[in-house]
């Protein structure tokens, strides 16, 4: 099952840094903010993380 820590270590190893996958977030809450959430919750995320993560995303 892939988590969180997991993906991130996929997003690294792909080479995007901190503020690529800064932007990811943003793109994908831009265009589809709904799947965005739904992407978040199936890494196992809890509910405040992913306030946090789409309210940074935002910015």
């Amino acid at each position: 099952m892939l988590n969180k820590s997991r993906w991130v270590e996929i997003m690294k190893a792909a080479g995007l840094t901190d503020e690529n996958m800064k932007n990811w977030h943003q793109q994908f809450e831009a265009m589809e903010p709904e799947a965005h959430q739904a992407f978040l919750e199936s890494l196992g995320i809890d509910a405040e993380e992913i306030k946090t993560i789409r309210h940074w995303a935002q910015a």
